[in-house]
Parts: structure tokens; sequence; C-alpha cells
């Protein structure tokens, strides 16, 4: 067979939409050596790479359903095949029966992988034929990819989403442009952004601004993008989808004509950051003096009922403290009041945010360090009431009041909490008396089904199924 003609053969395999990949190697007397594979998929397909060196070339097997593309950082879903150029498959998720799930663009796969996935849509099935450099490299994979390998991928894009960068996904993070360098800005670092923020496809905000990370709320920043600044790289260009309570909250931002509860979505661009010291970089003294202006900052966020921001700047303290000793007594009281304070103030923020776990772990923190600390039992108990733990809230109130018999607040969270206990009571012994009464009731309806069904197995009838009985007049005897 002429060469010219097994390069048409094979291109008209390719065009066969849903053709499969092992028909396309199967064919015995093709030439599979690799310069011959690139000149047929160069032919058909695209070579996707940034550098245009043929290390993947992509040919589409079946379109996507729009035209959105992942983007760096979105978490993909995907179907794939692996095979060499004789036709043997090394790896199929399909196989086993599961998709397979990564960041793409982060490097946690293949470079091919992410250079090709990123060129995908939603639906989209397509091949690519991978350079070694591109996928297994020198090394190959022992027992079953040799070393320097061509490999050919189908892979079918199911789904894809934004990273989260925060557990409850009030934060969603797609990356535009990837930034350069691997350091990021950490708290209390100066940065320079552009911002451009947008409701319902309207722009209402569009400037350069230099800030404070930690201290975006001085500058008109929602606590989102102030929140994302230590996952950016400089240079970056970055959507950030935001939710409420990351953006403009309850309360809206008249100025901005944006009412409450409104998601928002702004493009930020890192243009450049100075970070500040971290913690190693201090020494004790710089660390005391730091953490004093912090705390102011975070009261003020507090008074003002900016609770998530007075987190961060509470945070911060116990970062630098929480692990120091101190050398002399007065050193060592200034670290103990530091942290305890900043423990205590954010235990109030979360009871204010409505984070009652969070509240109660830093609570927890100060009574390791203080157990007949008023406060902090006081503000466990609230925590454990609101969470409806009212014994364990009861237990708390109790403290306090063992420790000052004065405390008025205490007493009454007291009577609230052997209420609530009371009530629980009452209802449960609503539900257990009607559950026994669902019982009983349904006992009474199997009992004499069951001796029909008894006496029926038996042959012998039962009571109420058995013929009336024939009265016999005595003048017949």
């Amino acid at each position: 067979m002429r060469q010219k003609d097994i390069l048409f053969l094979l291109l008209r395999l390719l065009t066969c939409v849903g053709s499969c990949v092992h028909v396309f190697f199967s064919v015995t007397d093709l030439p599979m050596d690799a310069q011959s594979v690139t000149a047929i998929f160069a032919a058909k397909g695209t070579d996707i790479t940034p550098n245009k060196d043929q290390g993947v070339i992509k040919v589409v097997k079946h379109p996507g359903l729009d035209g959105d593309r992942p983007m760096i950082g979105d978490r993909v879903t995907v179907h794939y095949t692996g095979r060499l150029l004789n036709g043997k498959k090394f790896d199929c998720s399909r196989d086993r029966q599961e998709p397979f799930c990564f960041n793409v663009g982060k490097g946690q796969i293949l470079k091919a992988w992410d250079i090709g996935v990123l060129s995908m849509q939603r639906g989209e099935l397509c091949m690519f034929l991978c350079k070694p450099e591109y996928a297994y490299g020198p090394a190959g994979n022992p027992d079953k990819i040799p070393p320097n390998s061509l490999v050919v991928f189908e892979m079918e894009l199911l789904k894809f989403e934004g990273e989260m960068l925060t557990d409850d996904g009030g934060i969603i993070r797609r990356i535009k442009v990837k930034g350069d360098g691997y350091t990021n800005p950490n708290d209390g670092s100066s940065v320079d952004v552009h911002l451009e923020g947008s409701c319902g496809g309207r722009l209402f905000d569009c400037r350069d601004v230099s800030f404070i990370v930690g201290e975006g709320e001085d500058k008109g920043v929602p606590l989102g993008v102030d929140r994302a600044m230590d996952k950016m790289q400089k240079g970056e260009c970055c959507v950030l989808y935001l939710k409420p309570k990351y953006g403009f909250g309850s309360e809206g931002k008249p100025e901005y004509k944006i009412g409450p509860d409104k998601d928002v979505v702004y493009e930020v661009t890192l243009k450049d950051f100075k970070k500040a010291k971290e913690s190693w970089e201090m020494d004790l003294n710089e660390k005391l003096e730091l953490a004093a202006e912090v705390k102011h900052k975070g009261n003020q966020y507090f008074k003002a009922g900016q609770y998530y921001q007075a987190v961060i700047q509470y945070q911060r303290i116990i970062s630098w403290l929480e692990i120091e000793c101190g050398t002399g007594v007065e050193q060592q009281k200034r670290i103990k009041d530091f942290v305890l304070t900043a423990h205590l103030n954010l235990a109030l923020c979360f009871l204010r945010i409505k984070e009652f776990s969070q509240a109660v772990e830093n609570c927890n923190k100060v009574i390791e360090l203080d157990e007949i600390n008023e406060k902090a039992l006081y503000r466990r108990g609230e925590a454990r009431l609101l969470r409806n733990e009212f014994s364990l809230a009861n237990a708390d109130f109790q403290q306090v009041l063992q420790i000052n018999p004065l405390n008025r607040a205490a007493r009454a969270q007291i009577s609230i909490c052997q209420s609530k206990i009371k009530e629980h009571h009452e209802q449960d012994k609503k539900t257990y008396a009607n559950m026994f009464q669902k019982f009983a009731e349904q006992d009474a309806k199997v009992k004499p089904l069951s001796c029909r069904h008894l006496a029926s197995l038996s042959g012998t009838p039962h009571p109420k199924d058995a013929p009336p009985q024939t009265l016999v007049p005595a003048s017949d005897y």
C-alpha cells in the first residue's frame, strides 16, 4: 500500500465521528511510527501548544455544547482513554466507571492535559496526540508506557466549575491570565490592583486601587476580593464570583445601586504587591508592637459591625504569638493577655456571625489557658445554647455563677436553659407516648390476623369463620 493511500485511509478514519480509538489503531498493516502519526494528526487537527512544536495535537471528534471553556484553576471532570501507538490501552476512566477530576492548569497532572483541557468546551469529545515531553517523558511509566513514548488520549469534558476559595462556596475564582512567580501576598501586604465589579451584567466599579490585605474595607474593597489576595500572583487576572456574605451583604451598596443580598462579580488584576514580614522574620518585640496596632484595628472593625474583617485582625495576633514563650514575667504576661483577648474577641465575632462551633473552639482555647475565665465560660455557654446544647450551656453558666455570683446575665441564661431542658423533656415524653400508642395499635391489628392465619394452616376454622350452629328443638328427640 502506498504511503499516500495509507494517509488517506487514516484521515478517513479520523473523520468518523464517534469512531473508537481502538479501531483507529487496529489496522496492523499501517505504519504506526511517530513521524507518520504526527503527520496524520497535524493534517487533520490543530497544534495547541503555546510554542507550536506539535507537542500536543488535537483532533475534535464531537464538538462541545457551548462556547464556554475552562479557565486556569477550574475543577474539571473528564472521561479519558489512553493508548500507545500500537493501540494498547494503558489507562481508562470508563473501565473504572468513574470520571476523573482535577484542577486544570495547576500542574497537578500531565502537561498535555493542562494544555488540552483548557482548549475544550463542555461536552466536547476529542483526541490528543502527545509527545513524550508533554506526557510521560524519558522515563515513561513502568510496566505500562515505554520511555520516550508518544501517546494518544481520547477525552470527553463532562463539566467544569471555578475553584472554591472558601468552604461555603462563597468565593469562586476563575483565572483568566496566570501570574508570574511563586509568591503570594500575605496578610498585611500592600497590593496594587485593578478592579472591575459588576452585578447582573452591569458594570458598577472600575478603578485602580491600593490597599493593605486584611483592610480592604477601608478602600471600599469587598471582603471576597480582600480574602482572595493571598491566592493570587503578580500579573494574575482572575474573575471572582462573590456571594452576598463576601460582597455587600444584607445592606447592599446604595452608592453602586446594588440592593441587599446580591451576588456580585469582580475581575481583579494584581499589578504589584509588597509582602508584609512573615512571623519568622520578626523578633518578639516587633510582634508585640504590631499586635497592639492590629488589636486596635480589629476593635474598630468590630464596633463598625464588620465582623469578618475583625476576625482577620484577631487571627493575625494568634498566628504571631500563640507559640511564643517570652523571656521575662512581664513579657510572658503581655503575650498571654494578647492571645486570650484575641480568642475572646474571635468568639464574640463568631457569635455575631452565627458560626457557633468556631465560637466554642475559641472559648476552649481560652479555658485551656485560664480555666476560670468568666467571659470564655459565658460566651461558650451562649454558643452552646444557640446550638441547642442546653445541658452543656447550663453547666457553663453555672460555672460562671460560681466564679461571680453577681453575674445576673448568667442567672438569666440558666433560667432559659432550664426552661428549654424542661420543654425538651416534655416534647420527648409526647413523642415517646405517641410512638408507644402507635405500636399498641399496630399490635392490636396484627394479633387477630395472626390467629386466623395459624388456624387456616392447621385446618381448624377460626371461631369467626365457623358456620353458624343450628339449635335442634326438644320435640325431635
